[in-house]
């Protein structure tokens, strides 16, 4: 387990759970969403991100966390390990609310400048609204693409809780 991919909806605790499994492994963390997202919310161009997303993938050691398929054939033909966070929907909302509330209030820079607003988590762009709607369709495109031959090669965590996420990373030697 050395290049490892962590996946799942909007707020399922990628990030979180990518920086502790890359700490406690002692290799590089790194968010796609920081690739992504450019300055105003813009996001790059999909050449540009993909080449940044390879460079990124060609190391020996890594955990990468974010879902963009434009980038998932470069980061699912190097991983080894990918690590699904398929929490419920509910439990999705309540921490989205938690985090987005914590984001607001603190105006914590994420990438490249941006920061969340209220003004977006209540328009056409709201997070909310995004994992509302994804939720459903990204679990049937993560079970359709986990079964085609090219990821065999993937060993599969599919973590349906907390819970279960965090007994996992306790089991991980230091």
């Amino acid at each position: 387990m050395r290049r490892i991919a962590v996946v799942g909806n909007t707020a399922a605790g990628k990030t979180t759970l990518s920086q502790a499994l890359a700490q406690r492994l002692g290799i590089p963390h790194l968010e796609l969403d920081a690739l992504y997202w450019g300055p105003g919310w813009d996001p790059v161009p999909v050449e540009r991100f993909r080449e940044a997303v390879a460079a990124a993938a060609s190391g020996d050691a890594w955990v990468l966390d974010g879902n963009y398929s434009a980038v998932r054939d470069i980061v699912w033909r190097r991983a080894d390990t990918l690590v699904w966070l398929d929490f419920s929907l509910p439990l999705v909302l309540v921490r989205l609310t938690r985090r987005q509330a914590r984001r607001i209030l603190t105006r914590e820079e994420l990438w490249n400048g941006n920061r969340d607003s209220l003004r977006d988590t209540f328009s056409r762009k709201s997070l909310f609204l995004w994992a509302w709607q994804s939720h459903r369709r990204r679990r049937r495109a993560y079970v359709a693409a986990l079964a085609a031959p090219e990821h065999s090669h993937l060993s599969v965590l599919h973590v349906r809780t907390p819970r279960a996420a965090r007994r996992w990373l306790a089991t991980l030697s230091t």
